[in-house]
Protein backbone atom coordinates (compact mmCIF):
# COMPACT_ATOMS: atom_id res chain seq x y z
CA UNK A 1 0.00 0.00 0.00
CA UNK A 2 1.11 3.37 -0.79
CA UNK A 3 -0.10 6.25 1.42
CA UNK A 4 -2.58 8.39 -0.13
CA UNK A 5 -4.88 11.59 0.75
CA UNK A 6 -8.09 8.62 0.23
CA UNK A 7 -7.13 6.56 3.22
CA UNK A 8 -6.19 10.00 5.21
CA UNK A 9 -9.47 11.66 4.50
CA UNK A 10 -11.59 8.35 5.26
CA UNK A 11 -9.56 7.78 8.95
CA UNK A 12 -10.45 11.61 9.79
CA UNK A 13 -14.01 11.16 8.84
CA UNK A 14 -14.51 7.71 11.00
CA UNK A 15 -12.43 9.76 14.11
CA UNK A 16 -14.57 12.31 13.56
CA UNK A 17 -18.20 10.10 13.28
CA UNK A 18 -16.81 7.39 16.37
CA UNK A 19 -18.29 4.85 13.36
CA UNK A 20 -16.99 2.72 10.38
CA UNK A 21 -20.53 2.82 8.78
CA UNK A 22 -21.11 6.10 9.27
CA UNK A 23 -18.34 7.24 7.95
CA UNK A 24 -18.82 4.71 4.78
CA UNK A 25 -22.57 6.74 4.13
CA UNK A 26 -21.02 10.14 4.51
CA UNK A 27 -18.51 9.22 1.56
CA UNK A 28 -20.40 7.36 -0.46
CA UNK A 29 -18.83 3.66 -0.29
CA UNK A 30 -19.29 0.26 1.13
CA UNK A 31 -18.38 -0.58 5.23
CA UNK A 32 -16.28 -3.58 4.47
CA UNK A 33 -14.07 -0.99 1.93
CA UNK A 34 -13.40 1.43 4.34
CA UNK A 35 -12.41 -0.98 7.01
CA UNK A 36 -9.92 -2.30 4.14
CA UNK A 37 -8.53 1.22 3.88
CA UNK A 38 -8.01 1.48 8.00
CA UNK A 39 -6.74 -2.08 8.21
CA UNK A 40 -4.14 -0.71 5.45
CA UNK A 41 -3.33 2.09 7.30
CA UNK A 42 -2.60 0.52 10.42
CA UNK A 43 -0.40 -2.41 8.29
CA UNK A 44 1.56 0.52 6.51
CA UNK A 45 2.16 2.19 10.21
CA UNK A 46 2.63 -1.50 11.36
CA UNK A 47 0.86 -0.12 14.68
CA UNK A 48 -3.37 -0.28 15.99
CA UNK A 49 -4.77 3.24 15.12
CA UNK A 50 -7.87 2.01 16.29
CA UNK A 51 -10.10 0.51 19.32
CA UNK A 52 -13.20 -1.54 17.78
CA UNK A 53 -16.18 -1.73 20.54
CA UNK A 54 -19.96 -2.07 20.71
CA UNK A 55 -20.26 1.45 20.59
CA UNK A 56 -18.41 2.29 17.52
CA UNK A 57 -13.84 2.99 17.50
CA UNK A 58 -12.00 4.82 19.86
CA UNK A 59 -8.36 5.66 18.84
CA UNK A 60 -5.36 4.83 19.99
CA UNK A 61 -2.34 7.29 20.80
CA UNK A 62 -0.96 6.64 17.42
CA UNK A 63 -4.27 7.05 16.23
CA UNK A 64 -4.61 10.36 17.47
CA UNK A 65 -1.51 11.33 16.46
CA UNK A 66 -2.36 10.49 12.72
CA UNK A 67 -5.85 12.23 13.36
CA UNK A 68 -3.93 15.61 14.38
CA UNK A 69 -1.37 14.77 11.09
CA UNK A 70 -3.80 14.18 8.41
CA UNK A 71 -5.81 17.32 9.59
CA UNK A 72 -2.22 18.99 8.52
CA UNK A 73 -1.66 17.23 5.82
CA UNK A 74 -4.85 17.21 4.32
CA UNK A 75 -5.75 21.16 4.74
CA UNK A 76 -2.15 21.47 3.26
CA UNK A 77 -3.34 19.22 0.10
CA UNK A 78 -6.69 21.73 -0.18
CA UNK A 79 -4.67 25.16 -0.14
CA UNK A 80 -2.42 23.62 -2.90
CA UNK A 81 -4.91 22.76 -5.07
CA UNK A 82 -6.69 25.68 -4.31
CA UNK A 83 -3.43 27.34 -5.40
CA UNK A 84 -2.61 25.39 -8.51
CA UNK A 85 -6.29 26.08 -9.64
CA UNK A 86 -5.34 29.92 -9.14
CA UNK A 87 -3.02 29.65 -11.74
CA UNK A 88 -4.62 27.64 -13.88
CA UNK A 89 -7.61 30.22 -13.39
CA UNK A 90 -5.02 33.42 -13.97
CA UNK A 91 -5.75 34.79 -10.34
CA UNK A 92 -2.16 34.22 -9.50
CA UNK A 93 1.08 34.01 -11.28
CA UNK A 94 4.02 35.91 -12.55
CA UNK A 95 3.99 37.77 -15.40
CA UNK A 96 7.23 39.30 -17.37
CA UNK A 97 7.08 42.31 -18.84
CA UNK A 98 9.05 44.25 -21.34
CA UNK A 99 8.00 48.41 -22.51
CA UNK A 100 9.74 51.04 -24.10
CA UNK A 101 10.18 54.58 -21.81
CA UNK A 102 6.84 55.66 -23.60
CA UNK A 103 4.35 53.67 -22.21
CA UNK A 104 6.55 53.05 -18.71
CA UNK A 105 6.02 57.07 -18.28
CA UNK A 106 2.43 57.48 -19.63
CA UNK A 107 0.30 54.65 -19.58
CA UNK A 108 1.38 51.98 -17.26
CA UNK A 109 1.85 53.19 -14.02
CA UNK A 110 -2.36 54.41 -13.69
CA UNK A 111 -3.29 50.91 -16.11
CA UNK A 112 -1.29 48.75 -13.67
CA UNK A 113 -2.53 50.03 -10.33
CA UNK A 114 -6.06 49.21 -11.51
CA UNK A 115 -5.11 45.77 -12.66
CA UNK A 116 -3.53 44.88 -9.43
CA UNK A 117 -6.29 46.19 -7.93
CA UNK A 118 -8.12 43.29 -9.41
CA UNK A 119 -5.78 40.85 -9.27
CA UNK A 120 -3.30 41.25 -6.27
CA UNK A 121 -1.71 37.89 -6.41
CA UNK A 122 -0.66 38.31 -9.57
CA UNK A 123 3.53 39.40 -9.85
CA UNK A 124 4.54 41.37 -12.95
CA UNK A 125 8.35 41.80 -13.98
CA UNK A 126 8.59 44.85 -15.63
CA UNK A 127 12.11 46.34 -17.38
CA UNK A 128 12.91 48.76 -19.77
CA UNK A 129 14.35 48.17 -22.80
CA UNK A 130 13.93 50.15 -26.74
CA UNK A 131 11.37 48.74 -29.05
CA UNK A 132 13.22 46.79 -31.35
CA UNK A 133 14.64 44.86 -28.38
CA UNK A 134 11.46 44.48 -27.08
CA UNK A 135 10.21 42.42 -29.99
CA UNK A 136 13.41 40.16 -30.08
CA UNK A 137 12.72 39.40 -26.78
CA UNK A 138 9.07 38.35 -26.89
CA UNK A 139 10.00 36.19 -30.06
CA UNK A 140 12.87 34.37 -27.90
CA UNK A 141 10.28 33.46 -24.68
CA UNK A 142 12.51 36.05 -22.59
CA UNK A 143 9.47 38.37 -22.11
CA UNK A 144 5.89 37.56 -22.38
CA UNK A 145 4.27 40.84 -23.12
CA UNK A 146 6.18 43.71 -25.08
CA UNK A 147 4.93 46.92 -25.10
CA UNK A 148 6.58 49.34 -27.22
CA UNK A 149 6.37 51.63 -30.60
CA UNK A 150 5.16 49.61 -33.98
CA UNK A 151 7.99 49.17 -36.47
CA UNK A 152 8.72 46.61 -38.91
CA UNK A 153 10.80 43.50 -36.78
CA UNK A 154 10.46 40.59 -39.63
CA UNK A 155 8.94 37.99 -36.20
CA UNK A 156 6.03 36.00 -36.73
CA UNK A 157 4.44 38.13 -33.33
CA UNK A 158 0.57 38.82 -32.48
CA UNK A 159 -0.09 42.40 -32.04
CA UNK A 160 -2.59 44.21 -30.64
CA UNK A 161 -3.42 48.29 -30.26
CA UNK A 162 -2.37 49.81 -27.24
CA UNK A 163 -2.19 53.87 -27.13
CA UNK A 164 -1.01 56.32 -29.72
CA UNK A 165 1.68 58.67 -28.82
CA UNK A 166 2.00 62.21 -29.80
CA UNK A 167 5.84 63.13 -30.65
CA UNK A 168 6.72 67.07 -30.27
CA UNK A 169 9.74 68.96 -30.72
CA UNK A 170 11.41 70.53 -27.20
CA UNK A 171 13.48 73.87 -27.83
CA UNK A 172 15.07 76.13 -25.63
CA UNK A 173 13.01 78.96 -24.99
CA UNK A 174 15.46 82.00 -26.55
CA UNK A 175 15.69 79.58 -29.75
CA UNK A 176 14.63 80.74 -33.25
CA UNK A 177 11.93 78.24 -32.90
CA UNK A 178 10.45 79.00 -29.69
CA UNK A 179 8.10 81.68 -31.15
CA UNK A 180 6.40 79.20 -33.22
CA UNK A 181 3.76 76.60 -32.14
CA UNK A 182 4.25 73.84 -34.58
CA UNK A 183 6.76 73.06 -37.09
CA UNK A 184 7.31 70.78 -40.27
CA UNK A 185 10.29 68.01 -38.86
CA UNK A 186 12.55 69.40 -41.88
CA UNK A 187 12.46 72.45 -40.15
CA UNK A 188 13.92 71.28 -37.32
CA UNK A 189 16.73 69.90 -38.82
CA UNK A 190 19.21 73.03 -39.15
CA UNK A 191 19.96 73.00 -35.87
CA UNK A 192 21.57 70.50 -33.18
CA UNK A 193 19.77 67.68 -31.85
CA UNK A 194 19.78 65.86 -28.64
CA UNK A 195 19.12 62.34 -29.05
CA UNK A 196 17.52 59.09 -27.23
CA UNK A 197 19.79 55.97 -27.44
CA UNK A 198 21.05 54.73 -30.51
CA UNK A 199 18.50 51.88 -30.82
CA UNK A 200 15.20 53.67 -29.74
CA UNK A 201 12.31 54.04 -32.15
CA UNK A 202 12.36 57.66 -31.69
CA UNK A 203 15.59 57.84 -32.75
CA UNK A 204 14.46 55.82 -35.52
CA UNK A 205 11.78 57.26 -36.62
CA UNK A 206 13.78 60.94 -36.35
CA UNK A 207 16.73 59.39 -38.77
CA UNK A 208 14.13 58.05 -41.21
CA UNK A 209 12.76 61.59 -41.68
CA UNK A 210 15.42 63.27 -41.94
CA UNK A 211 16.63 60.50 -44.67
CA UNK A 212 12.63 61.35 -46.18
CA UNK A 213 13.48 65.15 -45.97
CA UNK A 214 17.13 64.96 -47.93
CA UNK A 215 18.73 66.48 -45.04
CA UNK A 216 21.33 65.37 -42.39
CA UNK A 217 20.24 64.70 -38.76
CA UNK A 218 23.01 66.36 -36.96
CA UNK A 219 23.05 64.90 -33.31
CA UNK A 220 25.41 66.47 -30.72
CA UNK A 221 24.53 64.07 -27.99
CA UNK A 222 22.52 61.29 -27.28
CA UNK A 223 21.12 60.49 -23.76
CA UNK A 224 18.76 57.56 -22.12
CA UNK A 225 15.88 59.22 -20.58
CA UNK A 226 13.64 62.29 -21.02
CA UNK A 227 14.52 64.53 -18.42
CA UNK A 228 18.14 64.09 -19.22
CA UNK A 229 17.07 65.22 -22.85
CA UNK A 230 14.76 68.10 -21.23
CA UNK A 231 17.89 69.05 -19.62
CA UNK A 232 20.29 69.14 -22.51
CA UNK A 233 17.53 71.14 -24.43
CA UNK A 234 17.69 73.91 -21.79
CA UNK A 235 21.18 74.09 -21.52
CA UNK A 236 20.90 74.65 -25.50
CA UNK A 237 22.98 71.85 -26.54
CA UNK A 238 20.26 71.11 -29.10
CA UNK A 239 16.47 70.54 -29.55
CA UNK A 240 14.71 67.15 -29.33
CA UNK A 241 11.74 64.81 -30.20
CA UNK A 242 9.77 63.18 -27.58
CA UNK A 243 6.38 62.34 -26.39
CA UNK A 244 4.01 64.78 -25.00
CA UNK A 245 2.55 62.52 -22.31
CA UNK A 246 6.20 61.90 -21.02
CA UNK A 247 7.73 64.75 -20.67
CA UNK A 248 4.75 67.12 -18.70
CA UNK A 249 6.81 65.98 -15.21
CA UNK A 250 9.80 67.10 -16.97
CA UNK A 251 9.37 70.18 -18.93
CA UNK A 252 7.34 72.14 -15.73
CA UNK A 253 9.90 74.33 -14.38
CA UNK A 254 12.40 74.01 -17.75
CA UNK A 255 13.18 77.02 -19.50
CA UNK A 256 11.92 75.24 -22.78
CA UNK A 257 9.12 75.30 -25.27
CA UNK A 258 7.01 72.49 -26.40
CA UNK A 259 6.17 72.85 -29.94
CA UNK A 260 3.71 70.13 -32.49
CA UNK A 261 4.92 68.33 -34.71
CA UNK A 262 2.74 68.26 -37.86
CA UNK A 263 4.35 65.61 -40.09
CA UNK A 264 1.30 62.02 -39.92
CA UNK A 265 4.55 59.76 -38.25
CA UNK A 266 4.37 62.21 -35.30
CA UNK A 267 1.13 60.35 -34.26
CA UNK A 268 3.01 57.25 -33.52
CA UNK A 269 1.33 53.95 -32.33
CA UNK A 270 2.34 52.19 -29.66
CA UNK A 271 1.52 47.95 -29.75
CA UNK A 272 1.17 45.37 -27.60
CA UNK A 273 3.21 42.00 -28.78
CA UNK A 274 3.02 38.49 -27.73
CA UNK A 275 4.42 35.40 -29.12
CA UNK A 276 1.59 33.35 -28.96
CA UNK A 277 -1.63 34.45 -26.63
CA UNK A 278 -2.93 30.30 -26.42
CA UNK A 279 0.59 29.60 -25.56
CA UNK A 280 0.32 32.47 -22.39
CA UNK A 281 -0.41 31.78 -18.93
CA UNK A 282 -3.88 32.43 -18.06
CA UNK A 283 -2.08 35.34 -15.69
CA UNK A 284 -0.36 36.60 -18.54
CA UNK A 285 -3.36 36.88 -21.00
CA UNK A 286 -5.62 38.89 -17.91
CA UNK A 287 -3.29 41.32 -18.23
CA UNK A 288 -3.07 41.15 -21.85
CA UNK A 289 -6.46 41.59 -21.91
CA UNK A 290 -6.44 44.48 -19.20
CA UNK A 291 -3.76 46.58 -21.25
CA UNK A 292 -5.92 46.47 -24.61
CA UNK A 293 -9.38 47.04 -22.53
CA UNK A 294 -7.64 50.24 -20.99
CA UNK A 295 -6.65 51.84 -24.26
CA UNK A 296 -9.84 51.16 -26.03
CA UNK A 297 -11.54 53.16 -23.20
CA UNK A 298 -8.68 55.72 -22.84
CA UNK A 299 -9.06 56.51 -26.78
CA UNK A 300 -12.90 56.26 -26.57
CA UNK A 301 -14.89 60.23 -27.87
CA UNK A 302 -16.24 61.49 -24.30
CA UNK A 303 -20.43 60.15 -23.89
CA UNK A 304 -22.21 63.46 -24.66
Amino acid sequence: MKLDPTSLRLFVKVAELGTISGAADASFMATSAVSKRLSELEGYFNTPLLKRNNRGIELTPAGSALLNLSRGVLHNLEDLDLQMRDYASGHRGLVRVFANMSAITQYLPHEMRAFFEQHPDIGVQLEEKVSPIITREVMNNNADIGVCAQLIHGYELMEFPYHVDDLVLVVPQQHPLALRESVQFRECLDYPHVGLHTASAINLEIMRAASMANKTLRIRIQVTSYDALCLMVQAGLGVGVLPRGAIRQYVDGLNVKVLSIQDAWARRKLRIYVKDMERLSMAARVLVEHLIQSASAASAPPES
